[in-house]
């Protein structure tokens, strides 16, 4: 079969001409190629050489006028950027491995030896970039009808690929679940049974797949994959303990894993923010630890998000996660991902909409997205109804903030201003009058503007015995 229409870009007319030249002999292999087949967009161009890698590298960028051809010579690999394309060239090998390592020893070898060495089937398929048979499908293990059929399969026996590097396990869980395969039982298996394997992979590249499955189309077929291999016991066992349903006297909570992944495919069908989506998973993360049964009402799960804001830091620290704003962020989430839903549920009031908005400031979007994902139950028309009722908040929401404008704002009255009024020196009053102040403008006492606040200012510093000076003025 061959695909010549399809390598029509400058990359590979100057590459098929270099090395039709020189008589070498180089293929286009891996990702590219599969997302060729399957007509998915791909900004990365793998080019596999049986020789020296670098030096076509060096020869193609030349006579296409690149800026830069990156030589890593140790690793017998080079790549370079055209327009949109990532390009990478590398020397054709085969790999062994030591057990404790997933570092291979590397030798020179054939486009056989390559492509036994590549993950799955769909990832070994090459095309020659050769003229005098451009664009023909090297594809020895069959890697097109399992692109057909939606499996993946491994080129050698499983147990020996995933034991040589147990990264591939997570690579199968981020492709099963962003193409929507199947992956076969034989690596199935083999997964399970190398599991423990994976603690030799740095978490840093763990994560890298991770965050690569959470950002597939339906996340939660990733996470029970993971789960049901027990690859995600191997780093995440916060998310694990959520798993099982207890009954007690008849009462049951739902399965919070479960739950947990259902509230992740949701939102996941509203934004493509990685970690609002890391939100989404982290929001429950602490209801194993606060579980307690009583007698009168059941299960519940008292602060469950302090709890579970303050867990944040600490598991984003141990899965090599962002310590940045990004965390802050998913831990803001957490902490205030039940106040909305309480609004629903009570009477909703002026007042705890202004806080709500003042709290969550320019994150109130991203607030709202998480609590409507939450929404769960097997009862349609329950969440039909919540729904419903949570739209209503929303909307309450925008009218007060158009009312008020509370979202992130400073009070109008300013420590300076009460120190100079009062004449007084730092101190603890200034704090108090400021705190009462906002306090004021978000219970509805007063409205958010100057006159009203200073007027406030005048009679909160009167009630606590300080003078204001005679000469200050609004």
């Amino acid at each position: 079969m061959n695909y010549e229409k399809h390598l029509q870009h400058p990359v590979f007319k100057v590459a098929s001409q270099i090395v039709t030249e020189n008589n070498l002999e180089a293929y286009v292999i891996g990702g590219f190629v599969r997302d060729l087949l399957l007509d998915r967009p791909s900004k990365d161009i793998d080019i596999v050489v049986v020789g020296n890698g670098l030096k076509l590298a060096e020869m193609c960028g030349e006579k296409l006028r690149v800026k830069k051809v990156s030589l890593f010579k140790k690793f017998g690999t080079a790549q370079f950027k055209y327009k949109d394309l990532e390009v990478e060239f590398v020397g054709a090998r085969k790999e062994s491995y030591q057990r404790d390592s997933r570092k291979p020893i590397v030798e020179d070898g054939t486009l056989e030896d390559d492509q036994n060495r590549r993950d799955f089937t769909i990832n070994a398929m090459a095309l020659s970039l050769h003229k005098d048979n451009f664009g023909e499908l090297i594809d020895p293990f069959n890697g097109i009808k399992d692109l057909e059929k939606g499996i993946l399969r491994t080129p050698l026996e499983p147990e020996k690929t995933y034991s040589d590097d147990p990264l591939r396990m997570m690579r199968a869980i981020r492709f099963a679940s962003q193409l929507d395969f199947k992956i076969e039982s034989s690596s199935l298996k083999a997964i399970k049974e190398n599991s423990e394997r994976l603690q030799i992979i740095s978490m840093e590249r763990i994560m890298d797949e991770l965050n690569k499955i959470i950002l597939s189309p339906a996340p939660s077929r990733g996470f029970k994959l993971a789960y049901s291999t027990n690859l995600l016991h191997q780093f995440f066992p916060e998310l694990i303990a959520l798993q099982g349903i207890e009954t007690i006297n008849g009462k049951s909570h739902k399965d919070n894993f479960f739950h947990t992944l259902e509230v992740l495919d949701n939102i996941s069908e509203n934004t493509d923010d990685l970690w609002l989506r890391w939100a989404a998973i982290m929001h429950d993360i602490a209801k194993a630890p606060t579980k307690r049964f009583d007698q009168k009402v059941g299960w519940t799960f008292h602060g469950h998000e302090d709890l579970g804001a303050r867990m944040t830091p600490k598991i984003f620290t141990r899965l090599k996660l962002p310590l940045d704003h990004k965390m802050k962020f998913v831990q803001k989430m957490v902490r205030l991902h039940l106040r909305p839903i309480s609004l629903v549920q009570d009477h909703v009031s002026d007042s705890a909409v202004r806080r709500l908005l003042f709290e969550a400031g320019d994150d109130i979007e991203s607030l709202m997205t998480l609590c409507n994902a939450d929404i769960t139950s097997k009862n349609e028309m329950k969440v039909k109804k919540f729904k419903k009722n949570f739209d209503n908040v929303v909307q309450k929401m925008k009218d007060i903030e158009q009312k008020d404008h509370v979202r992130n704002f400073q009070p109008p009255i300013s420590g300076e201003l009460i120190m100079k009024i009062f004449d007084l020196s730092p101190c603890a009053h200034i704090g108090n009058i400021k705190a009462d102040i906002k306090e004021a403008i978000l219970d509805g006492k007063i409205p958010n503007e100057y006159e009203a606040a200073y007027n406030l200012m005048l009679e909160l510093g009167t009630k606590i015995g300080l003078k204001a000076s005679e000469s200050a003025s609004k």
